[in-house]
């Protein structure tokens, strides 16, 4: 399989691996039948991601998007969060195998998880969010 230069950087040095002490907000996803699980802690001020901390077990593809989805949000306020596509994520990459894709789409679930959480605990998902969260149905096999 052929991987690109960026998803062996992300893989071989990953950014933002580890726990958030006093997290404003975590998200875990994935299968432990399939062997890739994703967890992301965020710290969240005043709508925006202060840091954004990744633990997952998997392989090098789910390591580097979920390094790679850490680095495209750290910054961004809730809304800019929610735009992040497993697409998004890929082209970051420089692309993916194809069979593993499925990697990407885990990544941008455990954002939205996190997130989600973020607004139940915080009085709510907002109304004309929630569709935004439908990509946590989503089987990650079926990209």
């Amino acid at each position: 399989m052929l991987y690109s230069d960026k998803v062996m950087d992300h893989f071989m040095n990953p950014r933002n691996v580890g726990e958030i002490e006093d997290a404003s907000a975590s998200g875990t996803v994935g299968n432990a039948k399939c062997g890739d699980i994703m967890k992301v802690d965020l710290k969240i001020e005043n709508n925006v991601i202060l840091d954004a901390k990744f633990k997952t077990f998997g392989c090098g593809s789910a390591i580097a998007t979920s390094s790679m989805a850490t680095e495209m949000i750290i910054g961004k306020t809730l809304d800019e969060a929610l735009s992040l596509t497993n697409k998004a994520v890929a082209e970051a990459l420089d692309g993916l195998p194809p069979v593993k894709m499925h990697c990407s789409l885990l990544a941008e679930q455990s954002v939205k998880a996190a997130i989600k959480y973020y607004y139940e605990q915080n009085g709510g998902i907002p109304e004309d969010k929630k569709h935004l969260f439908d990509v946590l149905q989503e089987d990650e096999h079926s990209v």
